[in-house]
């Protein structure tokens, strides 16, 4: 008689989960998912601090076909239906501390008429607090949900992500804090079988954003498309983590996150990780990561990883590249009579242009293309780039 099979990821980048927060050492920095993150700007929330602030306030539009609702975490049938187990401490200590559970479900067969919009504003950041969001589309459903995050608050959450088989949805999460907040969170999605999901995160404002975001099949077929789209300012950290276990047959994913940086100290981290299990077979994937580094002083770390345990597999691929403009397109602008500012700012549009576009919602394409612009407004030394940097090939790693 066969053993039981293991299931645990054993990974230095994927530690053992559990619901406890004293299962989970408080971090020194020295840990490998741990390392990239500035501590002493997390508030404590990766310590003791008390997570019972309700300074928030959250606005809702729901698609007419779309069931939202709130309930206290002791009513709530659908927490825990990702089947996620937190993996660090404070998604773990989010998950005790949260009151209230959030809800979006999408009903079976239904194909919404509009996006649903989730609008959380944040109205003061000196008591931290916790939530616990869960989005759920039933079989054969199609749907958009968008969590749009404004103001001020130190927040540390859960959301949890269930499609049924068949299910196609997109979740959109924009982080467009004001300049204090913080903002640790978990996303986590269970794909069933032959559905489709398009993940998107989009983080311009906070002081520190950090948000890990992981995937795992409910069945075979499954598609998923995580896209991404960052702009850090001077002295912010915007950290991103993603996580794809392929642990079924024949399932494809893409991750594709492209950042900008610019000013003293702005940090951005993308570590980006694809495990294809022994049960992985048939499987397609591919993960990139894209960097524009826009003046001195600004870095971005980026870490592609593939853990692969079977070579019965269709493709796995990953590539990061950091780098300052490409001469050869300003070049190439300038040469047809337009200034080197204006130039410039089409560069970054055009490099930005490609994920907005695949984000599928208009209200965000144009949203967000008016929020590259007033991002680069903001700092005048964006004309005044380093120009004799290599740019294509500052730093580029690629596997097929």
């Amino acid at each position: 008689m066969a053993g039981p099979v293991e299931t645990r990821v054993i990974s230095h980048l994927h530690p053992e989960g559990s619901f406890d927060p004293a299962d989970h050492e408080v971090p020194k920095g020295l840990e490998e998912i741990w390392r990239f993150t500035p501590l002493k700007r997390l508030r404590d929330l990766h310590k003791d601090a008390p997570l019972d602030g309700h300074d928030y306030e959250v606005e809702i539009d729901v698609a007419p076909e779309v069931v939202a609702e709130s309930v206290p975490v002791e009513d709530s049938t659908v927490r825990g239906s990702s089947t996620y187990v937190p993996v660090d401490r404070i998604s773990a200590r989010a998950w005790e501390a949260a009151d209230r559970v959030f809800t979006v479900t999408v009903p079976a067969e239904t194909v919404a008429s509009k996006p649903t919009w989730v609008r959380f504003t944040g109205t003061g950041s000196e008591k931290a607090g916790a939530g616990h969001v869960v989005i759920t589309a039933e079989p054969f459903s199609k749907a958009t949900v968008v969590i749009d995050y404004f103001g001020s608050a130190t927040w540390a959450e859960n959301v949890e992500i269930v499609l049924g088989d068949g299910a196609q949805l997109t979740v959109v999460a924009v982080q467009d804090w004001a300049d204090d907040a913080v903002h640790v969170s978990h996303h986590h999605a269970h794909v069933g079988r032959d559905a489709s999901l398009k993940h998107v995160l989009v983080s311009f404002g906070g002081d520190l954003v950090r948000i890990n975001a992981s995937v795992e099949y409910a069945g075979t077929g499954g598609e998923v498309d995580m896209l991404g789209l960052y702009f850090a300012d001077a002295g912010q950290h915007l950290e991103h983590r993603l996580f794809v276990d392929h642990n079924k047959p024949k399932g494809r994913s893409k991750v594709e996150y492209k950042g900008a940086l610019q000013g003293k100290d702005a940090h951005t981290v993308w570590i980006g990780d694809v495990l294809i299990r022994k049960e992985g077979v048939g499987i397609d994937t591919y993960e990139s990561n894209d960097n524009l580094v826009l003046t001195d002083g600004a870095r971005a770390d980026s870490v592609p990883n593939l853990e692969i345990e079977t070579g019965e597999i269709e493709g796995a691929g990953h590539a990061s590249t950091t780098g300052r403009f490409d001469d050869l397109h300003l070049f190439y602008l300038q040469s047809r009579g337009i200034p080197e500012v204006e130039a410039r700012r089409l560069v970054v549009h055009g490099f930005f242009n490609d994920v907005i576009r695949r984000t599928g919602v208009p209200e965000i394409q144009d949203r967000l293309l008016q929020t590259v612009e007033t991002e680069l407004a903001k700092h005048v030394g964006v004309a005044d780039v380093v120009a004799d940097a290599d740019l294509g090939a500052v730093s580029e790693a690629v596997g097929r």
